[in-house]
């Protein structure tokens, strides 16, 4: 894997400390977690899945669900824990995103608290194009075809109905769980598959599909005013006076020594001052998301980076002017996630992104879920609106890389509109889903936030980033956190009962 950016986060861990000048710095021996990987940055992570007592198991999938005349077959990972099962209890199935498949969630997350008092068995699918669910020979844009929501939510499908048949399991009522993206799956396979599935805990769901996502960088700008009003007007300082003096070459050994950038900067294109100034705005925009999250079981890092830590800098004089201190978050990150240095050459992305080799740099997930993006859900988080701290990575910029990387046209309405039809975005008609989402998590603009019926409720847990409520508790919880837990479990209860 590379340093190269996902457009949208995937999570991942570390393991040792080392002490840097300046603060006390984790360094990286990450891991990659499907249930809630989703949307996530990949700035900064690289990643070896952790060790774990789960097994890998196999499950024969059909490659295309809506093709009678397609017959081929690939096999796709799954992993079981039947620790808390007792004979009749309910089948929790945890569903992949889109990175590799995490056994750490077989051991820890609230959702095994639930399975522990409930007696569930428990199953964790891996996502169809993601870590060893292979199911073409490579990654070309011809086989991606088969990469989709529906082909996923087929596999579900398929996987729950042979899965009941061998395990005894046809009279047990099935529930699903899914943070972020595969949270949107748990929700649509409730909607699609209702005789299959009894009811989901959809976290940090994006259910509404966008092309453009503005929003998500406005939800930034609130919470690091959240932390102090100064300091989104201290970054969005410092971000114009970068954009500024990209259009002066005289200045760009000095950008290249001070955001320690591995070779000297060029700018051909806007496309390559897009790029570089979405990588250092996404050092924030990581932060925001997964703000003082609890991850660590995942061997995840850089959780000592908090909105706090960011703020502190930015706002500290001592260290220069505002592009000085943005230059030293960059360097902060840099240290936290063990980089010399990063590459901000939009060239060098788009070489590995294009590269359709299973041992490709973009291979883990970058590929597969940007050419997601680029066919069924949009979210591009630009910088269109004037109420977000940065600028220079506009809706086009987003665009032109499903052009360049996949050879797709750069009009995506039709596609977000059929995704929104096939699930009915914010309007979906069904029951028993609940929709757990953060305040500080930017993702919940394309979330259910407010009650849809008794049946569809939100629970929206102010102060708290994104996929909260699935990590293992501690002391140092919100309050809030832990009644959001309660209160889910309290839903499931009922919805088990009926």
């Amino acid at each position: 894997m590379t340093e190269n950016q996902f457009h949208f986060k995937m999570a991942l861990g570390c393991t040792r400390l080392q002490q840097d000048s300046a603060a006390l710095v984790i360094v990286l021996v990450c891991v990659l977690c499907a249930p809630c990987a989703a949307l996530y940055r990949r700035s900064h992570r690289d990643g070896a899945p952790l060790e774990s007592a789960a097994e890998e198991q196999w499950f024969i999938q059909r490659l295309d669900h809506f093709s009678g005349a397609d017959t081929r077959v690939w096999k796709q990972r799954y992993f079981v824990n039947d620790t808390f099962y007792r004979p009749g209890g309910p089948v929790f199935l945890m569903i992949g995103g889109e990175g590799p498949a995490n056994p750490a969630w077989m051991q820890y997350g609230t959702w095994l608290l639930y399975a522990q008092k409930l007696g569930a068995l428990c199953l964790l699918l891996e996502h169809r194009f993601y870590g060893k669910s292979h199911p073409t020979e490579d990654l070309s844009t011809e086989n991606l075809r088969f990469l989709s929501s529906r082909q996923a939510l087929a596999d579900l499908a398929h996987f729950r109905t042979v899965t009941a048949v061998t395990r005894g399991l046809t009279n047990n009522k099935w529930v699903a769980f899914g943070g972020s993206y595969p949270g949107s799956l748990a929700a649509w396979f409730r909607l699609k598959y209702p005789h299959l599935v009894h009811a989901s805990v959809a976290t940090s769901a994006p259910v509404h599909a966008t092309v453009n996502f503005p929003e998500y960088l406005e939800v930034v700008w609130r919470s690091l005013a959240a932390e102090n009003p100064e300091c989104p007007l201290v970054v969005k300082k410092a971000s114009d006076t970068l954009v500024e003096r990209l259009h002066d070459p005289k200045t760009y050994d000095n950008i290249t020594k001070d955001f320690r950038l591995c070779s000297k900067l060029q700018i051909q294109t806007k496309m390559d001052s897009a790029y570089l100034l979405e990588s250092l705005a996404g050092n924030f925009m990581d932060v925001v998301q997964y703000n003082e999250d609890n991850r660590g079981f995942e061997g995840v890092v850089g959780t000592n980076i908090t909105i706090k830590v960011l703020c502190s800098v930015m706002l500290d004089s001592s260290l220069g002017e505002p592009y000085d201190r943005y230059a030293a978050v960059a360097r902060l990150m840099q240290s936290t996630f063990s980089q010399a240095c990063i590459n901000t050459q939009y060239k060098s992305y788009i070489q590995d992104m294009s590269n359709t080799s299973w041992s490709g740099p973009e291979a883990g997930g970058g590929r597969q879920w940007v050419y997601q993006t680029c066919t069924e859900f949009g979210f591009y988080q630009s910088t269109d609106s004037p109420n977000q701290p940065f600028s220079g990575f506009p809706l086009p910029y987003h665009l032109q890389q499903c052009a360049d990387i996949y050879n797709l046209s750069t009009s995506l309405d039709d596609a977000i509109q059929q995704t929104n039809e096939e699930y009915g975005g914010y309007d979906i008609r069904t029951t028993r889903i609940v929709f757990p989402n953060g305040s500080i998590d930017p993702w919940h603009a394309l979330g259910v936030t407010q009650d849809i019926t008794s049946d569809l409720p939100a629970v929206f847990i102010k102060g708290t980033a994104h996929c909260a409520n699935m990590y293992p508790a501690r002391a140092e919880d919100l309050p809030q956190l832990s009644l959001a837990r309660d209160h889910i479990f309290i839903l499931l209860q009922k919805w088990l009962a009926e």
